[in-house]
């Protein structure tokens, strides 16, 4: 048996876990110690340097190394993804800025933050191995969401989705995401007003709490929630997501600047919630997202991959 998985040599197994020995231990026909056996460990070194005690179905035991055996459900990994060939990166359909810079609310500090779109080759979301929901770098503060959470979300109103399909710096769209920016008033529904406001009120104990403890808080954050309330009141007087702010920038940037007292921070706050249960009980989004619509697209977006 060869190319065995990889191990960690640092880690120190407890005892009770089930492993797989590397290795050939004793009489070659004394199925608890051919090399693929399966044991448990019975006991543990205190250290790197020392062994483990495993002990076989049998009731034989051995002392072996940690390079002598490998987590049994670790070893029932594949080895190898044949698809990892597939640069998922060169799948991206959508790419656009978003954050401070989409906002208006930069400053020579802020990062560019990128987010969007990507479509699998068909033949990688059909097997075995699957897709991840999303593939993200924190060095370069990209995220692109599998085509399918993409929707997903904004069918939930998630605002880091919304706001994405309406940045205004978009660098990267396909045909097929044109016809998505072109139908994205189909994800806008009341939902809005449930996930803006609750997010934006568990947020704000955050803060609270922080002040009382620590003394400060990270004044950004507290700006970008301001600011997703008057978003979330726009989206549900006017049916778009408004990503640039005009008539706040500068009480924004006051906040960014922790210019503005807490006190009147919190006001502010409290006086938008308020105009955001007004404008909910005004509203003439639907009370749910168009689903069959987003589902028609996933179905054609899909197909185009075969």
């Amino acid at each position: 048996m060869s190319n065995q998985p990889p191990f960690n040599p640092n880690l120190i197994l407890p005892p009770g876990t089930q492993v797989v020995t590397r290795i050939t231990i004793g009489d070659t026909y004394n199925s608890g110690t051919v090399q693929g056996a399966v044991g448990v460990i019975v006991e543990a070194p205190t250290d790197h340097t020392h062994a483990y005690r495993v002990r076989f179905p049998d009731g034989g035991e051995a002392s072996l190394r940690r390079s002598e055996i490998s987590i049994r459900k670790q070893w029932q990994q594949p080895e190898t993804n044949p698809l990892e060939e597939y640069n998922l990166y060169n799948h991206i359909i959508y790419r656009c800025i978003v954050g401070s810079r989409s906002f208006g609310l930069d400053d020579q500090n802020s990062d560019t933050d990128r987010r969007g779109i990507y479509l699998p080759p068909a033949q990688m979301h059909w097997s075995i191995f699957g897709v991840p929901e999303q593939l993200e770098s924190k060095q370069t503060e990209e995220c692109y969401w599998e085509i399918q959470k993409f929707l997903t979300l904004a069918l939930k109103a998630n605002p880091n989705v919304l706001e994405c399909l309406y940045s205004p710096l978009i660098e990267t769209t396909s045909p097929l995401a044109q016809e998505l920016l072109e139908m994205r008033q189909i994800f806008l529904s009341q939902l809005v007003y449930q996930t803006y406001n609750g997010y934006v009120m568990s947020q704000f104990k955050k803060l609270e709490q922080d002040i009382r403890t620590k003394g400060n808080i990270k004044w950004k954050h507290a700006m970008h929630l301001i600011r997703l309330l008057i978003s979330g009141i726009t989206i549900l007087k006017q049916g778009f997501v408004p990503v640039q702010v005009e008539n706040e920038k500068e009480q924004l940037l006051a906040i960014k600047r922790g210019e503005m007292l807490w006190k009147d921070i919190n006001n502010w706050r409290l006086s938008l919630h308020r105009d955001f249960d007004r404008a909910f009980t005004q509203t003439r989004l639907p009370e749910r997202p168009d689903y069959q619509t987003a589902n028609a697209f996933l179905i054609k977006a899909r197909q185009s991959m075969v």
